[in-house]
């Protein structure tokens, strides 16, 4: 490594790591802040506000962590499991999803900070992680299907542009070496976009002065509303989240050879769960540590948690340029389609890497344990409107969730139907 853990880089390559890592960020804050901010708000302003608040907070996030987090080099994103949880809950109000992910957030903390967080450990087996890593990427398959034909006039040209489109992404994460690599989805984002409106003639747009300004929107999600339903499927979410995060913190930690590795672990949980505690004062979805970080220390040969920091300035200064955020949410429905197909190829990649690494499937009882599961969270992803609309409103943000049945289901198969005797 050019630079280790702790090493402090003068000004200049500092500023340069620093803008490496603020690049790296911006597709996945932008992607989910514009599919999330589009669920919620149809009026423009309040896009571009929800957009500013979600900027502002992962560059918070990012310098708490860095600080007095874990202290390792790790990017920070909206979490893509809370999307989810956003989905489930379309019925309640934005003020109930606000609220359970504050509450979430407690939950995390207390984890963390009271010490229950290593106890629980021997909850998350490998088949477990697996089925939750295959999960996040099938329950968002109605979105990636729903960004490509939504809106869409010409189908088959729609179809074609994002298939190509995720090929060329993963031709580029195989050619590309170095800093190059990590940087394939902005890439993607950048020249995707420009082709596509080369084709279908670019938008005209205004742009207000500032987001801020509209009457009648809050910069707080006040007051609270408290829905048992959708804090319950939530709870469920920030689990996954929780699983995640030590995937994360763990291979970062490993790669670099950092010490105090289980209290860094609890620091970075119990800000994680701090900083989503914000997020829901203000009505976002709350930050997770990616775990893109180890492929860019790996190719930089920097490992400073200092060069973060410039990053999480920026983000925090972009918030304050509602002209800037504009131009990034006119990036087209299906390139942000595209890219999300492409990320959730790599999730369920991931899953299958742990399944084979853990040897997680060893008979029959093994698969069906994996399997069931996801059989569950399918045929609930891609069920009718009309089926899941006659589920009481109560348990419909739990019955009705594809992730959160499939990690019921896991857990009960799991631990109980097929429990190891002792």
């Amino acid at each position: 490594m050019k630079y280790a853990l702790n090493d402090k880089p003068s000004l200049l390559p500092l500023l340069m790591y620093g803008l490496q890592w603020f690049v790296v960020s911006i597709p996945s804050i932008v992607i989910l802040g514009v599919i999330v901010s589009q669920i919620h708000y149809s009026d423009a302003i309040a896009q571009t506000l929800y957009m500013q608040k979600i900027f502002g907070i992962m560059g918070i996030a990012l310098i708490i962590q860095v600080l007095w987090g874990h202290r390792l080099p790790l990017i920070i994103g909206p979490a893509s499991v809370l999307l989810i949880g956003v989905l489930a809950s379309a019925s309640a109000s934005v003020s109930a999803v606000y609220t359970a992910i504050l509450i979430g957030g407690i939950f995390l903390s207390l984890l963390a900070y009271s010490g229950l967080l290593s106890k629980l450990q021997f909850i998350f087996t490998p088949r477990i992680i697996t089925v939750i890593l295959i999960l996040i990427a099938i329950t968002l398959s109605p979105v990636i299907l729903k960004l490509l034909f939504g809106e869409a006039e010409h189908t088959l040209f729609h179809l074609s542009f994002a298939i190509l489109l995720t090929l060329a992404m993963i031709i580029g994460n195989q050619v590309f070496r170095g800093i190059w690599k990590s940087t394939v989805v902005l890439w993607a984002l950048l020249i995707g976009s420009l082709l596509y409106y080369g084709v279908q003639g670019f938008p005209k747009s205004s742009f207000p002065s500032s987001a801020f300004s509209k009457a009648g929107l809050s910069f707080f999600n006040f007051p609270l509303e408290f829905d048992a339903g959708v804090i319950l499927s939530f709870i469920f979410c920030f689990i996954a989240l929780i699983v995640n995060e030590l995937g994360s913190i763990q291979a970062v930690g490993k790669l670099i050879g950092a010490n105090k590795m289980e209290k860094r672990t609890t620091q970075g949980v119990g800000v994680v769960g701090i900083t989503n505690i914000l997020s829901g004062l203000v009505g976002i979805v709350g930050p997770i540590d990616y775990s893109m970080s180890p492929g860019i220390i790996s190719a930089t040969g920097c490992a400073s948690r200092y060069t973060l920091i410039p990053a999480g300035i920026g983000l925090v200064i972009s918030a304050f340029f509602p002209e800037l955020i504009i131009v990034m949410g006119h990036i087209p429905h299906v390139v942000m389609g595209a890219v999300l197909l492409y990320l959730m190829a790599a999730q369920l990649s991931a899953g299958l890497q742990m399944t084979v690494h853990e040897t997680a499937v060893k008979n029959f009882n093994n698969g069906i344990v994996i399997g069931f599961p996801l059989m569950v969270a399918l045929l609930l992803s891609f069920a009718p409107d009309s089926a899941l609309n006659s589920i009481p409103p109560l348990i419909r943000p739990i019955i009705g969730n594809g992730f959160v049945m499939g990690v019921i289901s896991v857990l009960i198969l799991e631990h109980l139907i097929f429990r190891k005797e002792k």
